[in-house]
């Protein structure tokens, strides 16, 4: 997943479009915007993480992990020590949690107590989305650069695999009664099965009509995956045989994507500044339901099962400079102290 960054200044026009005519958007679906939480700090973010029971939000942030109670809304910890993180596994029952430090092309290993780093675990070069599987209690880090996936028990940190994949992988997600876990392959437009045992790719499916799909989701009732795909299509794929079976459109630039089994309600969280919300009305039926506003670059995500609401990160950023004649585009930095949290929820919270 990329660390956010800037990319074009007329989504900012949409969004402020958007936050104008709020109470329209209100109307138009569940969804509305309840509330800020104040980040702060220097440096980009990447993926955010929730422990439902411990009720504790994760937010991946430069060199560190910021830790938000979910019952105050306040930040109530930190991991340091991350260089370059990008994203923050969780094994709740070992008490530990697992973030993908891609600066150092390793995986530090966290007591969820102290939140102090424990050990390091070598991995592949930039290790990007990362995984808990429960079923065997080992963590996959999917290695962007390195285009595969170093595997490694954690109660003790110990390498058991590293699997080659067929290009640079993205997110991922596990079905652990099925034995299998899935991994968007971003490059070459496929989805990969692992079986969980043998650390073998035993499937490679084409996401067709999707193309270049970053975030994952999974319904593990009805064997469903949901791609967020950069040609604005959300694609409803059955994980048992790899077919497509529903698509529906979403915003540009998505980079995460959720499922609500309670709701039955999916989610991609786009760069434009928008949420796209489709329902599942049926294990072959997806239908879109709503266009949530957000803000510019908020394309990571999280959802939190009890409460059914979503949280994104979003900050404010410096201005470019006029880019010299030829020269590689530029990333602006973000403001620092301007990293928040926005909170997003049905009617009645």
């Amino acid at each position: 997943m990329k660390i956010q960054h800037p990319q074009l200044i007329g989504m900012i026009a949409l969004s402020i479009l958007g936050l104008a005519n709020v109470t329209a958007c209100r109307a138009d679906g569940p969804y509305h915007f309840l509330k800020e939480i104040p980040v702060g700090g220097e440096g980009g973010w990447d993926f955010l993480a929730i422990d439902e029971a411990a009720r504790r939000l994760y937010v991946t942030h430069a060199s560190k992990i910021v830790v938000i109670d979910l019952n105050k809304d306040e930040i109530v910890g930190e991991i340091a020590d991350t260089p370059g993180v990008h994203g923050f596994a969780l094994a709740t029952e070992l008490q530990r949690g697992f973030s993908s430090n891609g600066q150092e092309s390793k995986v530090g290993i966290v007591d969820l107590e102290t939140l102090k780093t424990l050990s390091k675990v070598d991995t592949g070069k930039n290790p990007d989305a990362i995984l808990y599987e429960p079923e065997q209690q080992e963590v996959y880090a999917f290695n962007g650069h390195g285009q595969s996936a170093t595997v490694f028990k954690a109660n003790s940190g110990t390498v058991v695999a590293t699997i080659a994949l067929p290009g640079k992988p993205e997110v991922a997600a596990a079905d652990t009664k099925a034995g299998r876990v899935y991994c968007n392959i971003e490059d070459k437009n496929e989805v990969v099965a692992i079986d969980s045992k043998t650390h073998q790719v035993v499937d490679t499916w084409p996401i067709t009509p999707g193309e270049a799909a970053s975030g994952m989701a999974i319904d593990l009732t009805h064997h469903r995956l949901f791609l967020g795909c950069s040609n604005k299509l959300m694609v409803m794929m059955d994980s048992t045989n790899g077919k497509v079976l529903a698509t529906v459109p979403i915003g540009q630039k998505v980079d995460g994507n959720a499922f609500d089994p309670g709701t039955q309600l999916a989610f991609s969280s786009n760069g434009e500044g928008t949420v796209t919300i489709a329902h599942e009305d049926a294990p072959e039926k997806l239908t879109a339901v709503q266009t949530l506003v957000t803000e510019p670059r908020a394309r990571t995500m999280a959802l939190d099962p009890k409460t059914h609401k979503i949280y994104l990160a979003s900050a404010k950023f410096e201005p470019l400079p006029e880019p010299a004649p030829g020269a590689p585009r530029q990333h602006p930095k973000v403001i620092p102290g301007s990293l928040k949290i926005l909170v997003y929820g049905t009617t009645g919270q």
